[in-house]
C-alpha cells in the first residue's frame, strides 16, 4: 500500500474529519447501521491485504534477480502481517472475520483475474497503481471513521515499500528500453478503469457503505462530494503515472 507522503495521494486534497472522528469505537458503534459500514469496510480490508499477499508471493515467482524475489517476499509478508491486524480487530469486536470478508471475494478476485499480468514489469505496474488506487479510497473513507478505527485502517494502508521499488525499476527499464513505456502505459490505464469499475461494484452492493459515502452513517459526505473523491484519486492516479515515467 502506498504511504501519505507518496506522489499524488489523492487524501491529501479530503475534507478534515467529520464529527464522528471525534468519537471512539465504542460510543460510535451503538449505530447499529455505522457498526456494519465499520464491519464492511475492515472485512473489504482484510481480504484486499490478503490477496495482496497472494499477489506479492506470486510476483516473486517473475522477479529477475534473487534479490528482487527477496524484496517482493518481504513485502508480501508485511502485506500479511496487514491483514492479520484486521482479522484480529474483527474478531476483537465480535465479528467473525471470514464472514466479514466473505461479501468481497468475487470483487477482488474479479480484478485480479482481468488484471492478470504478463511480465515483471506489469506486475511491479499493478501492485504500485491498483494499490495506491484502493489506499486511496480507504484513506477518504478513514477521515469518517470513529477515531479506534481511523488509526487502524490508517496504519495497514502504510507503504510496504513496494512504492518506491515499483518506481525505481520501472523508470530503469524505460529508460533501457523506452518502447517498453507505451505497453505499461495502455497497462496503467486498464488497471485504473478496472479498480474503479470494481469499487465502485462493491459500494452499490453493500448498502451501510453507500450510505457511510453519502452521508447517512457519517456526517458530511455528500452525492457531490463522492464525485470530488473521485476526481482526486483520478489526479493522484495522473501523478502516480509520471512518477513511474508514463503518460496518463
Amino acid at each position: 500500500m502506498t504511504s501519505s507522503d507518496k506522489p499524488g495521494n489523492a487524501a491529501d486534497a479530503a475534507t478534515a474529519p467529520t464529527t464522528i472522528a471525534a468519537r471512539d469505537w465504542a460510543a460510535a458503534s451503538a449505530d447499529p447501521q455505522y457498526r456494519a459500514a465499520v464491519v464492511d469496510l475492515l472485512g473489504a480490508l482484510a481480504y484486499g491485504e490478503l490477496a495482496a499477499f497472494e499477489r506479492l508471493a506470486e510476483d516473486a515467482k517473475l522477479a529477475p534477480t534473487l534479490a528482487d524475489k527477496a524484496e517482493l517476499a518481504k513485502m508480501a509478508s508485511a502485506e500479511f502481517h496487514h491483514f492479520e491486524r484486521l482479522r484480529d480487530r474483527l474478531a476483537e469486536v465480535g465479528e467473525e472475520p471470514t464472514a466479514a470478508m466473505e461479501p468481497f471475494v468475487a470483487a477482488y478476485d474479479g480484478f485480479h483475474r482481468q488484471t492478470d499480468p504478463s511480465d515483471w514489469l506489469e506486475g511491479l505496474v499493478k501492485a504500485y497503481v491498483g494499490d495506491s488506487i484502493a489506499s486511496d479510497f480507504y484513506r477518504e473513507v478513514a477521515a469518517r471513521l470513529d477515531s479506534d478505527t481511523r488509526a487502524l485502517v490508517l496504519a495497514v494502508l502504510d507503504d510496504t515499500g513496494h512504492a518506491s521499488f515499483a518506481v525505481e525499476k520501472v523508470r530503469a527499464a524505460i529508460e533501457a528500453e523506452p518502447r517498453v513505456g507505451g505497453r505499461l502505459a495502455l497497462w496503467a490505464r486498464r488497471l485504473m478503469g478496472e479498480a474503479l469499475s470494481q469499487s465502485q461494484r462493491v459500494v452499490a452492493e453493500r448498502d451501510a457503505l453507500s450510505t457511510m459515502l453519502v452521508g447517512g452513517v457519517a456526517d458530511g459526505f455528500d452525492l457531490a462530494e463522492v464525485g470530488r473523491m473521485f476526481s482526486r484519486i483520478t489526479e493522484a492516479h495522473t501523478k502516480r503515472m509520471a512518477a513511474l515515467g508514463l503518460a496518463a
